[in-house]
């Protein structure tokens, strides 16, 4: 029987090693947006951006009261559910503390959507171009990537790119919490 460290161990390595096949693995950066495929291989750095991992987020959200931002998209009703039936969409797990504010890492935004994020940074920064900001969603994502480049756009001085998103805060045994969307998100 293996025991339970050994088999963490394991668990870990295989983790690193699916990891490191993946993330940045010469992905370049593009000029603008990712526009397609979200979920693929992101490159190692976002230009302006601090890259950060998991312990790093926690350090900025517990010490500098940094704003963590989860940009994984909103669960929908799907659509062969019908009209006239209930559907309860399932709980969204994330980092404590963190402000969901969905659909807000595609490449190509709405006026609405752009609104929603420029309200919602201002906001919660109190418009202080200097307050950070870590910007995540899933390990290769480029959701997270395109927010934050999107918020270096805007003038955000102090962005962190947490690239291997709630999947890297998992791993590292940290806690999660139930996240709500944040009001103002008009479909």
């Amino acid at each position: 029987m293996i025991d339970r460290t050994y088999f963490l161990f394991l668990i870990s390595l295989l983790f690193m090693s699916m990891h490191t096949v993946t993330f940045g693995s010469d992905v370049p950066e593009p000029e603008g947006y990712r526009l397609e495929e979200y979920d693929a291989p992101v490159p190692l750095t976002l230009t302006g951006a601090t890259t950060v991992d998991a312990i790093a987020v926690k350090k900025l959200r517990d010490e500098q009261n940094a704003l963590i931002v989860d940009v994984i998209p909103a669960h929908r009703k799907p659509d062969f559910i019908p009209e006239n039936q209930i559907w309860i969409p399932p709980d969204h797990a994330g980092v404590p503390g963190a402000v969901w504010l969905p659909d807000t890492g595609y490449g190509v935004l709405s006026e609405t959507t752009v609104a929603y994020l420029t309200e919602n940074l201002k906001k919660h920064t109190s418009g202080n171009l200097e307050v950070p900001i870590v910007f995540y969603c899933r390990l290769d994502c480029w959701m997270s990537w395109n927010a934050a480049k999107r918020a270096l756009s805007y003038g955000y001085e102090n962005v962190y790119w947490f690239a291997d998103g709630i999947d890297g805060w998992t791993f590292e045994d940290f806690a999660v919490e139930s996240l709500q969307v944040a009001p103002g998100q008009r479909q």
